[in-house]
């Protein structure tokens, strides 16, 4: 048996598996979409938790999570004759040979960027009003500013190099600093995000995943942190009692972990 055919067998049984739970398993059988919505965002956290930690094996596991969720929507729309897997499937391989027209068709493109603008060409081209139609609006705050700008990029509404956008961040900082000496709350917050927006579309001229990046820094903080905790536990000492003196003498220790 060759790969394609081990690998088929395997989708298989994963189809087959959730017939029988759909019919059998009382806890299944009661899903709906909405159920399942919630899980599904909780099970795509998981899976971007281990890839950023490089957990390859809880990243199969945690792909194989995603799958199932994807097959119990399928056998639910299935349900209902609105779709099926097999409409799943067929529905994205018909979109990838549509939007690679240099793959499957005659256009000739130099690089990347020139994929990316003929991707936001094309949807538009499919009746889409706008190239930020498809930027979902439930998206956390940092992911969609990085979206939203890789998608005008697309269509070529962009700075030409870094050193520019490094200047508009200097410009948003200045303009941020003079709020806040004003004390203007609102307009604080307001000058607060053009930063934010300006610092994403910088790491975006540098390759940066801002949202990949920031999470890595939340992960070493509160690993830091935690060992603070546990060397002040082990001092029989609440973190509250003691100085940020004796405090950072274990925080300059945990870098070293």
């Amino acid at each position: 048996m060759n790969t394609r055919e081990i690998q088929l067998k395997a989708f298989d049984r994963l189809l087959t598996i959730m017939d029988e739970l759909r019919e059998q398993c009382p806890w299944d059988k009661k899903q709906t979409m909405e159920t399942l919505r919630h899980l599904t965002i909780e099970e795509t956290y998981e899976l971007g938790d281990a890839i950023l930690d490089n957990d390859l094996d809880e990243v199969k596991k945690e792909l194989g999570d995603v799958l199932l969720h994807i097959v119990f929507y399928a056998k639910i729309g299935s349900e209902t004759k609105a779709f099926d897997i097999a409409d799943v499937c067929n529905s994205i391989c018909d979109k990838l040979i549509d939007r690679h027209p240099h793959i499957y068709g005659d256009i000739v493109v130099e690089n990347e960027e020139d994929v990316k603008r003929n991707w936001e060409n094309l949807k538009l081209k499919e009746g889409k009003t706008s190239v930020l139609e498809g930027v979902p609006k439930s998206l956390p705050a940092l992911v969609k500013a990085n979206r939203i700008q890789d998608k005008v990029a697309g269509v070529g509404f962009d700075w030409e190099d870094p050193k520019q956008v490094w200047e508009k961040v200097e410009e948003e900082l200045n303009e941020f600093q003079h709020e806040v000496n004003e004390g203007n709350q609102e307009a604080m917050e307001n000058e607060f995000g053009d930063v934010l927006f300006s610092m994403v579309n910088y790491a975006r001229f540098l390759n940066i995943s801002p949202e990949n990046a920031l999470e890595r820094t939340n992960k070493k903080f509160t690993k830091r942190f935690q060992y603070l905790e546990s060397k002040a536990k082990a001092l029989n000492k609440n973190l509250k009692d003691m100085t940020l003196s004796e405090m950072d003498v274990f925080w300059e220790e945990a870098k070293f972990l």
